[in-house]
């Protein structure tokens, strides 16, 4: 079906851009809301089969975070503000008291505030190369002590929190002139990665052009802050979603991470997985941080979160507890 578009005015005044995909809402059995990562919109691509959507009748709804896309910024931007966006675009387009939520990489810190704050209201979820926020005490010291990301991300917060300017001027004058080191630099994807980038948009947002604009910029910053800065919870003290909502033991969450992911290494999903054995989690074998766009891996998401239904080769892995 022809993606119809619109926008819903939130509480707040702010106005939240979305688009609708799959089966008519009314005669869908399952809805899920799609939640884009960073330097991405509403018109990303969840590479799933037709087919499998009209079998099985799915409406999908993706929106545009705030200030991306067609939608207004919100200059009080936090993780409560995230899951409450979610749950006033459900409210508005009358999406029902439980729904499906798949968040994309940086998405996912939409989705682990979603845990937090509105857990009654989630049939389900999937993380697909989620983010992990070095800041969160549970995760142990002799896991970061030798992985540079945590020196990249901790500075990182600093300089754009503390001299946003200096960081745009730095981004736009040196770092790259367009996206096309970033896509074919082996330090964040690894070789099937690579490959995709030759047949996607990649990362339109993050061009230097595009960078200038002081928009398009101070959303990347406020997004970026928001999913690494301090947070006021850590998710391995959640308790279990399946027992929040009405319909006890029916809510499930999943993680979908690439064993060759370079943007989030497994080592650390796999550590929150131990202390929170209630996740199912999945890991891709040659998998990277773009597994979204890999043929029949969204099938695999959606038959596994929607009909508990597990391919061989992405069956739940069994993670090993060990001492920390």
């Amino acid at each position: 079906m022809e993606d119809p578009q619109g926008r819903i005015k939130l509480s707040d005044g702010r106005y939240l851009a979305y688009k609708e995909r799959g089966v008519p809402k009314d005669d869908a059995k399952f809805t899920i809301v799609l939640v884009h990562g960073f330097g991405s919109s509403k018109d990303m691509n969840f590479n799933v089969s037709q087919e499998l959507v009209n079998e099985i009748g799915i409406y999908f709804v993706l929106y545009d975070r705030a200030g991306y896309g067609e939608s207004d910024p919100n200059p009080k931007r936090s993780l409560k503000s995230e899951a409450y966006d979610v749950q006033e675009l459900a409210d508005r387009l009358e999406l029902g008291s439980r729904f499906y939520l798949i968040g994309i990489s940086m998405g996912s810190y939409t989705i682990w505030s979603c845990l937090k704050h509105i857990p009654q209201r989630l049939a389900g979820v999937a993380m697909v190369a989620p983010v992990v926020n070095y800041r969160w005490p549970s995760i142990p010291k002799s896991l970061m002590q030798k992985d540079y990301r945590r020196e990249v991300a901790k500075w990182s917060v600093w300089i754009a929190n503390y001299f946003p300017r200096l960081l745009q001027w730095f981004v736009t004058q040196n770092l790259f002139s367009t996206t096309s080191m970033l896509e074919k630099n082996p330090v964040y994807f690894n070789d099937q990665d690579i490959e995709i980038l030759k047949h996607i948009k990649g990362f339109p947002m993050l061009t230097k052009e595009k960078l200038r604009e002081r928009g398009v910029f101070d959303t990347l910053r406020s997004d970026f802050l928001v999913a690494f800065g301090d947070w006021n919870f850590d998710p391995a003290d959640l308790p279990d979603p399946s027992l929040s909502g009405p319909e006890k033991g029916s809510s499930s969450v999943h993680i979908w991470q690439g064993y060759e992911d370079k943007v989030m290494p497994f080592q650390l999903q796999r550590c929150l997985c131990r202390k929170l054995p209630w996740i199912r989690y999945h890991e891709v074998p040659k998998g990277g941080h773009l597994i979204v766009h890999y043929d029949g891996v969204c099938d695999a998401i959606l038959k596994s979160l929607l009909l508990g239904e597990d391919l061989p080769m992405y069956k739940p892995k069994a993670v090993i507890i060990e001492p920390t």
